[in-house]
């Protein structure tokens, strides 16, 4: 039995990762169009530190920025729209996406105001604040998108009870494991971001490079760190309190345990994807609970408590089959 999701495009994946850099870059171009008359002939386009190197017409500038937004910011974040791409993969394009909208939107508004009334904008310097106010924003704003992006993907009803080999346990529910990289591991990556954000403000002589550097931190610290769920509805899997793969009880075919290498199974540590529709929650070596779909999508979990999660899906999926049946 299959239910099929009726959209293709997510409304708010296509109001947040297309619509919002669309109207940033417009805002730009307003702006400039506004100000054309109090604005230098030239403006500042390129900084070496703080101080301009380059500069161009302002109309043409703003043309240019206003691309930039769109191809890269714009081309991050329009994966969002998608309704039946991955939902995790999704919400992280978004919130880089936007991040980058932010920051060249803010900066480039600030730049202008900074040049308004001037007669050269040779003498501009870089608006560092600007840059971390526009970061805080995107990725502010990445996140509040992210959270309203719904899954629209393909579900397909399983009707067969799991095989009698595969594990079976009686936990109580909800049962909630957390995976992903250790605590070492999660301090090492902020020890070495904060490394590198102190050598950036150094050579740049500002403070705004932190606020590049946390986003950053936060968003690869969550693509390593996951919260396993498990309760009567079925199996969620979230990062950053979002889902990164929700599945109904329904859709559940088996779950078994198996010995993984993250680097040589899937090519690396955190969310992996190896093959259409083969997803892994690849953290450590070691056992792992890898569970299958009426769909064909597969998920493994690695995890100490591999055992435990495979055998509670099991039951409950038996149980849910049998009492249909009765």
């Amino acid at each position: 039995m299959k239910t099929r999701s009726a959209r293709t495009f997510d409304p708010a994946g296509v109001m947040f990762g297309v619509l919002v850099p669309l109207v940033v870059a417009a805002l730009g171009l307003v702006l400039a169009h506004l100000w054309q008359g109090r604005l230098p002939d030239q403006v500042a386009t390129h900084f070496s530190g703080t101080e301009p190197d380059d500069l161009a017409d302002p109309l043409s500038n703003t043309w240019t920025l206003a691309i930039v937004i769109v191809l890269v910011g714009g081309g991050c974040s329009a994966v969002a729209s998608l309704a039946r791409v991955l939902l995790i993969m999704r919400r992280t394009m978004l919130i880089i996406g936007l991040t980058v909208v932010g920051m060249i939107g803010v900066l480039q508004i600030a730049t202008l105001t900074r040049e308004l009334d001037l007669t050269s904008g040779q003498s501009v310097t870089i608006p560092g604040w600007a840059i971390a106010a526009g970061t805080v924003v995107g990725f502010a704003g990445g996140l509040f998108g992210a959270s309203r992006l719904r899954d629209h993907r393909e579900r397909v009803v399983a009707t067969c009870v799991p095989h009698t080999d595969l594990p079976r346990c009686s936990a109580e529910l909800p049962l909630v494991v957390r995976v992903g990289a250790s605590r070492v591991a999660g301090i090492t990556v902020m020890v070495v971001s904060l490394a590198a954000a102190a050598l950036t403000c150094y050579l740049s002589g500002s403070l705004w490079p932190i606020f590049l550097f946390v986003p950053l931190t936060i968003l690869t610290l969550s693509l390593l760190r996951f919260t396993v769920h498990i309760d009567q509805d079925g199996l969620y899997v979230s990062s950053l309190g979002m889902a990164a793969f929700d599945y109904d009880i329904d859709e559940i075919t088996g779950a078994s345990v198996r010995t993984v290498n993250p680097a040589k199974d899937f090519g690396g540590w955190g969310l992996r994807v190896k093959g259409r529709g083969n997803y892994a929650v690849a953290t450590e070596t070691g056992p792992a609970a890898f569970v299958t779909f009426a769909n064909g999508d597969r998920l493994t979990i690695g995890s100490d408590a591999a055992e435990k999660i495979a055998g509670t899906l099991n039951t409950l999926t038996a149980g849910t089959r049998n009492s249909a049946v009765d």
